[in-house]
């Protein structure tokens, strides 16, 4: 049961993640830089989560010293890192290419576990996470606008790099970090090493005031995008897609993470009249297919199962959870 909850929590954190594009969009039609846009997020997002943490829960946000270092990575690599490095490759290449490469992080998280980590994985994490990179690439049409741009390819790789990373590492912390003080001081920490890049004290932040209607989509107070974005979209997105990690393994949860890039096409289309053509609708049930596919991987029967305790993220209770 344990697992089918990590599943429906991983499938839930897709769905909130899926909201970040489409409202990011509303800022920058506002008048954001995309990297602007980025700041605002993790910024408002590790504010909101550390007060919350210092009146309900402060003893989460303790950082063991010896750990200091592993939460330095995570905010640089697996917060930050994802973000920064995405939006400077979409300079340099079609967005839809650099989403795909991004995207490979299933399959690097696949390949890291099964060489680096030396875990044994049935055949089903290899292929499913390969059927839902190539779904993706049907999704975005990959073959549209292809420019072998060598730094833009670099750049994007390195983005799923920081992506295969961010599932890696909430698969490994120890039982003495809290996930939730490791995800508030990772947005926090991502907002200090972006600053200098996203310059907060330029940002317009009269933009905030308006009304705005990306591509004459549905008008949404800029306020209200933005406050969905940092909540749904980054706080409660990033605290289940922790927990989905915890309670399944990095190579399945990576997978079902693919499903992001579904939801984000619907919300795209429900909220700013983005259509969704043939490929699209091929490509989200080649992704599906591949994420189900996964998922068997850690629900075999016969398999041996290695267990851990994990505390819950939102209860501190002790659970016990698979390690596929």
């Amino acid at each position: 049961m344990t697992r089918y909850a990590g599943l429906a929590i991983a499938f839930v954190s897709s769905c909130c993640f899926a909201f970040s594009g489409p409202m990011a969009k509303y800022l920058i039609a506002a008048g954001l830089a995309p990297i602007e846009a980025v700041w605002a997020r993790m910024a408002g997002a590790g504010l909101l989560l550390l007060a919350a943490l210092v009146v309900v829960r402060p003893a989460a946000l303790r950082i063991p010293r010896a750990k200091l270092g592993f939460f330095a990575a995570y905010a640089v690599m697996a917060v930050a890192g994802v973000q920064a490095l995405f939006f400077v490759a979409i300079t340099r290449l079609p967005v839809g290419v650099a989403l795909l490469l991004e995207f490979m992080a299933p399959v690097m998280v696949v390949v890291w576990v099964r060489f680096v980590r030396k875990v044994r994985l049935p055949r089903a994490a290899f292929v499913g996470a390969v059927v839902a990179v190539v779904g993706l690439g049907v999704v975005v049409e990959a073959w549209q606008g292809m420019r072998l741009d060598a730094l833009g390819l670099a750049l994007a790789l390195l983005a799923g790099a920081c992506c295969a990373g961010y599932f890696l590492m909430n698969d490994s912390f120890g039982d003495e970090i809290d996930p939730l003080g490791l995800i508030a001081w990772g947005m926090l920490g991502a907002a200090v090493v972006l600053a200098p890049f996203a310059q907060p004290w330029n940002i317009p932040w009269s933009a905030f005031t308006g009304t705005t209607a990306p591509n004459g989509g549905l008008a949404l107070p800029v306020l209200g995008a933005y406050l969905w974005m940092v909540v749904v979209a980054t706080v409660i997105a990033y605290i289940l897609g922790v927990n989905a990690v915890r309670r399944l393994s990095a190579a399945v949860g990576a997978t079902v993470a693919s499903l992001e890039v579904i939801g984000g096409a619907l919300v795209a289309w429900g909220l700013l009249g983005e259509s969704l053509g043939v490929f699209q609708i091929i490509g989200g049930l080649t992704v599906l297919a591949g994420a189900l596919l996964a998922q068997t991987a850690a629900a075999r029967p016969g398999q041996v199962e290695k267990r851990q305790p994990v505390e819950d993220a939102f209860t501190g209770e002790r659970q016990v959870a698979a390690e596929a």
